[in-house]
């Protein structure tokens, strides 16, 4: 038995384990229950741990469970890509909002281990959390731990309670089925981040101003654009242009204040409400690829806002400083 403290020994794996869990359940609110329940599991057994595996595995594997009870217990959350096929007349009538489905949601960078934004980046994108929700609980599991985290089959089969054999046909299984459902931009290469922060300087002006010929110029040419909770999504920058042309009306209006989550460059989009006052409207997600801007997830809820460390109302004087300057953060939209 390990005579450390247990949240002294736990504690340095907390990060980790919500990042894991995260990517099991695509909630940040979700994985924040998952990683309480896991803690308070592993406390409460913590006497009777024997030392057969390292803490860390031992984690794992209360958090596995865990997850794996949550995803029994709910239904999968989706995203608007995962429903259907994109929207062929982006000038008609878009359906109503899906307000009883349970949506993959972004998470902060903050609430992340900066070692692993940097280095696993595209496994946090949420076009890839999307992708994961699609596998069963088991598949999922067994995908996260050996091709993002890279647990040896046996640890997963350990950890699982199943064999090396089992192990490695579920993670067959999962490879196929992601190839099958994963959105668009999951995966792709980031541009050098020159090219990289032209590219947002310029989507930033260009959304800002309502610009969408200069907006086209540097979308990809099979750009997606989603904005749960409305089930619509278009694939191709000229619906996504005609779209923008019947929103994006007004040369102002607008504000941008940078952020980031899901290790993506990102920024809380403000419009002007009553009184001039630009208020909380959608958080942007961005995809950047080598042949522009790959992705725009515009997800229509305030309440992720304080979240992802912005406020309800915007920031600064919108006359004064209508876009901000790149310079205040050099992985995040200005």
């Amino acid at each position: 038995m390990s005579t450390e403290p247990f949240d002294v020994a736990a504690q340095r794996y907390r990060t980790e384990l919500f990042a894991y869990c995260y990517r099991m359940l695509g909630s940040p609110h979700d994985a924040d229950d998952a990683v309480q329940e896991t803690y308070l599991r592993a406390w409460r057994g913590y006497d009777g741990f024997q030392g057969r595996a390292s803490l860390r595995t031992w984690l794992y594997r209360i958090a596995t469970h865990t997850c794996l009870r949550a995803i029994e217990r709910r239904a999968h959350r989706a995203y608007p890509s995962g429903l259907g096929g994109p929207v062929t007349d982006p000038t008609g009538p878009l359906p109503s909002r899906r307000a009883e489905i349970a949506w993959v949601e972004p998470v902060s960078d903050t609430e992340l281990d900066p070692a692993e934004v940097a280095t696993a980046r595209h496994t946090l994108r949420l076009a890839f959390i999307a992708a994961l929700q699609h596998l069963p609980g088991r598949q999922r599991a067994v995908l996260i731990l050996r091709e993002v985290l890279m647990f040896h089959a046996d640890e997963v089969a350990d950890l699982l309670g199943t064999t090396t054999a089992a192990v490695n046909s579920a993670l067959q299984r999962a490879r196929a089925q992601l190839a099958k459902t994963a959105p668009h931009g999951y995966d792709l290469a980031e541009p050098e981040d020159a090219r990289r922060r032209t590219l947002l300087d310029r989507y930033a002006t260009a959304f800002t101003h309502a610009d969408i010929e200069a907006l086209v110029q540097i979308l990809a040419e099979d750009a997606v654009f989603e904005m749960p909770p409305a089930p619509s999504w278009f694939r191709g920058r000229a619906d996504i242009a005609a779209f923008l042309r019947t929103r994006l009306t007004e040369p102002d209006g607008r504000y941008l204040a940078p952020t980031a989550a899901n290790g993506q460059p990102a920024f809380g989009l403000y419009t002007r409400g009553h009184g001039g006052v630009h208020r909380a409207h959608a958080l942007q997600l961005l995809t950047v690829g080598p042949a522009g801007i790959a992705r725009i997830d515009m997800i229509h809820d305030p309440t992720l806002f304080p979240r992802v460390g912005l406020p309800h109302l915007a920031p600064v004087d919108i006359t004064a400083n209508p876009v901000p300057a790149q310079e205040k953060s050099t992985s995040c939209i200005s």
